[in-house]
């Protein structure tokens, strides 16, 4: 079972790299949150975790940064054309990812991925690779 979870993330691992020229590390934790962009979804929620999970590392001394998991957080899904606040969303993780990504500090510790046009077909590579899958909408929907 390893050995195939292994597999899928070094399979998505590669596809991130060609479609965002972002190196991420397969060993990683790789926590996924793919749906459609939807407040109700709370997306939004979920990349303030992801920055308070930077901001966090930055605050460590390099030795407790050692100590830490690794992680990838992926987010992936569609915006309805008229929907304003689910495009602002997809704009803050691209701009948290383009500030945590080149962090040397952080290096491989913390990676934001947004992968555009979240499909079926990238389901089938992103689902099989993913170690914790978001779901985090509100009770009832």
């Amino acid at each position: 079972w390893a050995e195939i979870k292994y597999a899928n993330k070094v399979r998505l691992a590669k596809y991130i790299k060609s479609t965002t020229g972002v190196s991420v590390n397969p060993a990683a934790l790789f926590d996924v949150q793919v749906k459609r962009i939807h407040e109700y979804k709370r997306q939004q929620m979920n990349i303030f975790g992801v920055i308070h999970r930077y901001l966090t590392l930055k605050a460590m001394t390099p030795e407790e940064r050692k100590k830490q998991q690794p992680r990838v957080s992926i987010f992936g899904g569609k915006a309805a054309p008229g929907y304003w606040m689910a495009k602002q969303i997809i704009h803050l993780v691209n701009n948290v990812g383009a500030v945590v990504n080149v962090d040397e500090d952080i290096g491989d510790l913390l990676k934001v991925i947004f992968l555009e046009d979240y499909n079926v077909s990238k389901a089938e590579m992103i689902i099989p690779a993913s170690d914790l899958s978001e779901h985090i909408s509100t009770a009832g929907t």
